[in-house]
């Protein structure tokens, strides 16, 4: 659903939706209702606060709102929390205690579970590894700082340095049209049909995220991390493979070899996953 900027008419929209899907399956209401939205967002409060890509949802009351028209208990989460759960309880997470899940789009964005529960942090935003600083006065980010991880992997991020740096002889520049329409995707296209440009510039792209995953790593020490969205794209080869070794490189001797890096399973069916796991709860 494409936001329409006035939050009211959105909210009727998804409960008409949710209201269709209720009646085709024969149920009056659901048994709990799971959200999963762009942060800033207060799971316990259920307040959507401010998303920057969600024009006029200022402070919004999406749980209380539900819960009216439902008349049932509904739970809220950031989508990147969601996105954890959902790989953790039905996807590429399956079977593990200790979980980060990273998601390379717009942003970065993460979410973390730690001793099987979903860990938000005391102030609720855990997970934020996109603004980890992995250059010392490197490229600006979007949130204000330099340095940022996400300023060097996030899909807005890359796309703005891809547009003033690729040449108008690579493979990545026909795909896209022009330069000044140049997304992540070519890139990847044009790196997995061997354009050496594209490939220099993923292996860079690999690079610096492995300097993320290594700060991670250290600090939390998972069983498994499962990357999503640009990772997946760009598969093992170009990707995966160069990751894992990346970081083994990095590690100490003992977490070599036991740190499984995965790429997320859901797919284009990740909201549908994370609404259900929202609803279920971070235990299981």
């Amino acid at each position: 659903m494409e936001p329409t900027g006035a939050w009211e008419r959105d909210l009727e929209r998804i409960i008409e939706d949710a209201r269709s899907l209720l009646e085709r399956s024969g149920e009056r209401r659901p048994r709990a209702v799971g959200v999963s939205a762009p942060g800033p967002s207060d799971p316990s409060t259920g307040i959507v606060s401010h998303p920057p890509n969600l024009p006029g949802w200022d402070e919004v009351p999406i749980a209380r709102r539900l819960a009216a028209a439902f008349e049932t208990t509904v739970h809220l989460e950031n989508d990147a929390n969601a996105a954890a759960l959902a790989e953790w309880r039905f996807g590429a997470g399956q079977g593990v205690r200790n979980l980060v899940y990273l998601t390379m789009s717009t942003g970065v964005g993460g979410g973390l579970i730690l001793d099987g529960r979903l860990y938000r942090g005391a102030f609720g935003a855990a997970g934020e590894v996109g603004h980890t600083p992995i250059q010392v006065d490197g490229a600006a980010c979007a949130c204000g700082r330099v340095g940022c991880l996400e300023a060097y992997c996030g899909g807005h991020a890359w796309q703005a340095r891809l547009r003033t740096e690729t040449p108008e002889t690579s493979d990545v520049v026909r795909r896209a049209g022009s330069r000044g329409e140049i997304r992540p995707e070519h890139l990847v296209s044009a790196a997995l049909a061997g354009d050496d440009f594209a490939r220099r510039e993923l292996s860079n792209w690999v690079g610096w995220l492995g300097r993320g995953l290594a700060q991670v790593v250290m600090i939390l020490e998972p069983e498994r991390i499962v990357l999503g969205t640009i990772a997946v794209a760009a598969g093992e080869t170009l990707c995966f493979e160069p990751l894992r070794a990346d970081l083994e490189a990095i590690l100490w001797p003992h977490q070599r070899g036991r740190i499984e890096i995965l790429p997320a399973t859901l797919g284009d069916e990740m909201p549908q996953y994370a609404g259900l796991a929202v609803a279920l709860g971070d235990e299981r």
